[in-house]
């Protein structure tokens, strides 16, 4: 007979995907997992495989939960021009707000340090950015049906675009430009997008 899980594996979950964002995959220790999970080598075993199990496992639950939280903003606001701008803006001030926590985006932050040499995550890395196109474009999409957006506004050409921005802004936070270095990037993205 298996015997029951003896600790919540969503809560140790959440913990290891919260030290793999900090660390990355390959600088966080299976001690560091141990410490932080609050759980044994013998039950990350048990419960995810191995290392790369659990970091996928914590991948995904990011994923979701990151897809879940822009869909949500972005229907925040009526106004489409609005909710990009909101979106982009609040994505700034939230890495500048605390100084010294450029954690950035953990989907980004694997995209750089894995999908290079892993099919996995460049696969599910890809698949998440793919996502947040189809949730930028229907947004977009949106602003066409209301009247916003000019008729012609390639939604899905945007879509793409405004996910490569977010993906530049977000690696380009990790270094800690002049917090005005980056509002002037979006303002002017925004803008020239007929999105400000």
């Amino acid at each position: 007979m298996v015997r029951p899980r003896e600790f919540d594996e969503e809560k140790a979950l959440h913990a290891a995907m919260q030290i793999f964002w900090e660390k990355g995959y390959e600088a966080t220790s299976l001690s560091d997992l141990t410490a932080t999970m609050g759980i044994q080598r013998p039950s990350i075993y048990s419960a995810f495989g191995d290392k790369k199990g659990l970091f996928e496992a914590a991948l995904r639950m990011y994923t979701k939960s990151h897809a879940a939280s822009v869909r949500a903003s972005l229907h925040k606001k009526a106004s489409v021009k609005a909710a990009f701008r909101a979106f982009f803006e609040h994505l700034v001030e939230e890495e500048y707000r605390e100084e010294g926590s450029n954690k950035g985006c953990f989907c980004i932050n694997t995209m750089v340090e894995l999908s290079p040499h892993d099919a996995k995550f460049e696969i599910l890395t890809r698949e998440h950015q793919m996502y947040l196109a189809v949730i930028f474009q229907e947004t977009l999409e949106r602003g066409i049906q209301s009247g916003e957006l000019d008729s012609g506004t390639d939604a899905k050409g945007l879509a793409h675009s405004l996910v490569i921005a977010l993906i530049g802004l977000t690696v380009m936070m990790k270094c800690r430009p002049e917090r005005n270095f980056m509002d002037q990037a979006v303002y002017s993205m925004l803008s020239s997008n007929g999105l400000y």
